[in-house]
């Protein structure tokens, strides 16, 4: 199986798993990137996969309700807005193990791509919802 079919894969679980829990919560959008507008804030999630292939992390942010105005001038309104669009100090990125590298991101690549491993890293995501509930309550 190719990194790319590998990545659909993981997409697709990711869509049947995790996505389906984030509209439960009120998130909208479309893979990889989902908001929640309130009347106070943007909660923002993206899915930031390796370039190389077998991993993936999980971006989250807020905003001020009515978007953001980048440092360039832009308007990005409370549709269009993104977790990457914010300052990477505004972001918590939610991995498994703690690290900068690509190694302590969700790996589907340390199983054999046999099976239910795409299921399996997808529900390995499933409790750092939590977290990212806590991040954006504060």
């Amino acid at each position: 199986m190719t990194n790319s079919q590998a990545r659909q894969r993981m997409v697709k679980a990711l869509n049947g798993i995790v996505v389906t829990r984030l509209r439960e919560r009120g998130f909208q959008g479309s893979f990889p990137h989902f908001r929640r507008i309130g009347e106070k804030k943007i909660d923002l999630l993206t899915f930031q996969f390796d370039r190389h292939g077998g991993g993936f992390v999980i971006e989250i942010s807020k905003c001020p309700p009515d978007g953001i105005t980048t440092p360039w001038g832009e308007h990005l309104s409370p549709k269009k807005v993104r977790a990457w669009d914010m300052h990477p100090s505004d972001r918590l990125r939610l991995q498994p193990s703690p690290g900068s590298g690509t190694s302590d991101w969700f790996r589907y690549d340390k199983f054999s791509r046999q099976g239910e491993v795409f299921e399996k890293t997808a529900r390995e995501t499933l409790p750092f919802l939590d977290t990212a509930e806590k991040f954006w309550s504060t």
